[in-house]
């Protein structure tokens, strides 16, 4: 009987995951805001994400991922992007899967296009999204050696 409930509960907590690492693409294919469970409220008037500082700063609001931050035509409109994001602010960013409402990450528009393959190439083959343990494909990133 105990095994049973660890497998059960080891279920549900993959489950869970599961359910929070597709908010973000299912609403985009729906045509609204995911709500991710682990992300705290926003505000009200959070609905649109502003831009300040003449576009280098985006605000994070409840539902946003790198990847939907980075898909939006006015950020880099490429969702492969969204290491750009990751490695230009990861001191507030310990996993890149996880961001919160009112954060206020460093949009850059000077990025070299030696940076920019590596953070397509980063993106494309990470791997799969998992709330958890950092990856050590996103370690290996921030440090240039992938």
């Amino acid at each position: 009987m105990t095994s049973f409930k660890h497998a059960a509960r080891v279920f549900g907590i993959g489950l869970a995951v599961a359910i929070i690492a597709t908010g973000c693409a299912s609403a985009k294919r729906a045509g609204q805001a995911a709500t991710p469970a682990a992300a705290p409220a926003a505000g009200a008037g959070a609905a649109a994400a502003p831009m300040t500082k003449a576009g280098e700063i985006y605000t994070v609001v409840r539902g946003d991922c790198l990847w939907c931050i980075s898909e939006k035509s006015n950020i880099y409109g490429n969702p492969y992007k969204w290491p750009l994001i990751f490695k230009g602010n990861k001191s507030q960013i310990r996993d890149a899967d996880l961001i919160y409402p009112g954060q206020e990450l460093s949009i850059d528009r000077d990025a070299s296009a030696a940076a920019i393959d590596a953070a397509i190439r980063h993106a494309k083959k990470r791997g799969a999204w998992s709330l958890g343990p950092i990856e050590t494909t996103d370690t290996e990133y921030l440090a240039g050696s992938r």
